[in-house]
């Protein structure tokens, strides 16, 4: 006999698998009644494909006001219509060319991003922070038929574009303001989005200079829809978006997984402790229960609590809201130091979940959303994924590794002898990137010859979950959630009148994860102060690249080779 409530419960539950609609399940700890998804679209289309179907359900609000899923819908499509018209392009697909737009945080991003897709274009989003020299870097080499700019980016880019000879689409106050209108005459062509090319993402890679990352539609639609099913997304989710919008964190966790289940998506035009937290105690609507940041924001936002919430029953307010109203909170980007997410649990009541992610391959592991995390621990494949603990196979007989442990979403196999054991994490499934623009050797590079994608992070599996130890590559610098190339950073600073040799380095920091530092030998005669040096370094580098501690040394050591030993030689500078 089966109970009253749980035959209810059976019932709603087969009714929403029937009509395609989500059904209403209490999660276990988590307070609040929540949604759990019944995803129907198809996974490898593009998100404005079911926009229409939200209609006005609100999809951005932002310094400009709300915007719906239908305004979203016209004004990019408005906008497609006009690339294709500057591109000459009659059959309305210009077939992957590269368009690179400007945008701040915002509707103006979101317009751009899907009029690329709508024309037939592989968006390219380009970040307000960087200098002009890795501006036109980053179009030139992306080989960007056309750049689209917010208006306050106009003068920016204006010098850029007329160097390279590439034409300028301002955007205008339409696609910020007021009612999208009727519906343009057509339809958005429709095409078989699979294999087409959808985003280049530039990171840094090991080799020195940044690459960009060539997403499909369908790779893109693997993590989204993995999240989405992992995460419990529904349209009744609200998130407060603070991320910079050139890197996979804060365009696909925390744009394009609200966007794709309908939900609301409240975007700050850059982070501010005091309004993120104006933000999680507000009772205003819409009210924010979803919020993702990399480690430095959350150091930032305890150093303001403990500034500004010193009163105990400020503290029991602030605790009560955040456990009752935020049924979600993740770190990602970079690793999290355990104090910063025991202070984090004591402040909110929220064990942050931790997930690991990179731009190749988008999000690969999670912890899990409804049961215990173990801190530290990033948890288990996401749908869809396969991962691979590995070393490299002395005796090159069949195969050039020998496999630690293999998992899935279902389970994980460890090598009997190799329990615990550290080694090279591989990652395989959808989402995994198409290719390293227009590198085709770097791109064979990066896989092993079964087809496996080299992380180059050192983990491990242990207490039934993944936990990495970090870069296998001493030159990838990881920095405030970002990912520093300690050789490109190294190229530019040779760069400088007064230095003649440099070693650039990642030395633990408990707020920024790994703090940049160069290690630098000056020219005889001259002279150089850290203040002079980050001066210069700004006009050459990303800000979070420009090297936040300056030590000078009369002779960086290397071996035979020429190469510097990094990881003895942060050892020696910071024995303790």
């Amino acid at each position: 006999m089966i109970p009253h409530i749980a035959l209810s419960l059976l019932r709603r539950l087969a009714y929403a698998l029937a009509s395609c609609r989500p059904t209403p399940v209490r999660l276990r700890g988590s307070g609040l009644l929540h949604t759990a998804p019944v995803v129907c679209p198809d996974r490898d289309a593009p998100v404005f494909i079911q926009a229409l179907a939200f209609g006005d359900r609100i999809a951005i609000v932002d310094q400009h006001g709300s915007h719906t899923y239908r305004d979203l819908y016209h004004r990019s499509l408005r906008l497609s219509r006009e690339l294709c018209g500057l591109r000459g392009c009659v059959s309305g697909d210009l077939c992957e060319e590269r368009v690179a737009f400007l945008c701040s945080n915002d509707v103006s991003y979101v317009v751009a991003q899907w009029a690329s897709w709508m024309s037939g274009g592989i968006a390219v989003p380009l970040c307000r922070k960087h200098p002009e020299a890795q501006l036109e870097y980053f179009i030139q080499d992306s080989r960007s038929s056309v750049v689209l700019a917010g208006q306050e980016y106009v003068g920016i880019l204006s010098p850029v574009v007329r160097k390279l000879g590439i034409p300028l689409l301002p955007l205008t106050p339409a696609v910020y303001e007021g009612a999208a209108g009727e519906l343009p005459e057509g339809q958005v062509q429709v095409r078989e989005w699979r294999d087409r090319g959808a985003m280049v993402i530039y990171t840094s890679g090991s080799t020195g200079s940044p690459k960009g990352v060539l997403s499909t539609h369908r790779n893109i639609g693997a993590v989204v829809t993995g999240l989405v099913d992992r995460w419990a997304w529904t349209k009744d989710d609200v998130i407060l978006h603070v991320l910079p919008l050139h890197h996979v964190h804060g365009v696909v966790n925390k744009l394009l997984c609200p966007l794709w289940v309908g939900a609301t998506c409240v975007m700050l035009p850059e982070f501010s402790a005091q309004l993120v937290w104006e933000k999680f105690l507000s009772s205003e609507a819409p009210r924010v229960n979803v919020f993702m940041a990399v480690p430095t924001i959350y150091t930032k936002l305890l150093d303001y609590y403990d500034r500004h919430f010193t009163q105990p029953h400020v503290q029991d307010f602030v605790r009560a809201v955040c456990e009752e109203k935020i049924r979600l909170m993740v770190s990602g980007s970079a690793a999290l130091p355990l104090p910063v997410l025991e202070r984090w649990r004591d402040a909110t009541g929220h064990t942050l979940l931790e997930r690991y992610g990179m731009t190749e391959i988008g999000m690969a592991l999670s912890a899990p959303l409804a049961t215990a995390r173990l801190p530290g621990s990033v948890g288990t494949p996401l749908p869809g994924v396969e991962v691979r603990i590995v070393s490299e196979n002395p005796q090159k007989d069949s195969c050039s590794y020998i496999i630690h442990a293999e998992g899935n979403e279902r389970e994980t196999k460890v090598t009997p002898g190799f329990e615990e054991k550290e080694g090279e994490l591989l990652v395989r499934g959808p989402s995994v990137f198409r290719e390293y623009w227009d590198k085709p050797e770097e791109t064979k590079s990066a896989f092993t010859s079964d087809g496996w994608f080299k992380t180059g992070d050192t983990a491990v599996f242990k207490d039934g979950g993944y936990w990495i130890r970090g870069r296998t590559s001493v030159d990838i610098i990881k920095s405030g959630g970002y990912k520093v190339s300690a050789l490109e950073v190294e190229r530019h600073l040779l760069g400088h009148p007064s230095i003649v040799d440099v070693a650039v380095i990642g030395v633990p920091d408990m707020t920024w994860g790994q703090r940049v530092t160069a290690v630098v030998t000056l020219r005889e005669g001259h002279s150089l102060s850290h203040r002079e040096l980050k001066e210069w370094a700004r006009h050459v580098l990303a800000p979070y690249a420009v090297p936040s501690e300056l030590l000078l040394v009369a002779e960086i050591p290397r071996n035979p080779m020429g190469k510097v030993n990094k990881r003895e030689l942060v050892r020696q500078l910071y024995p303790a």
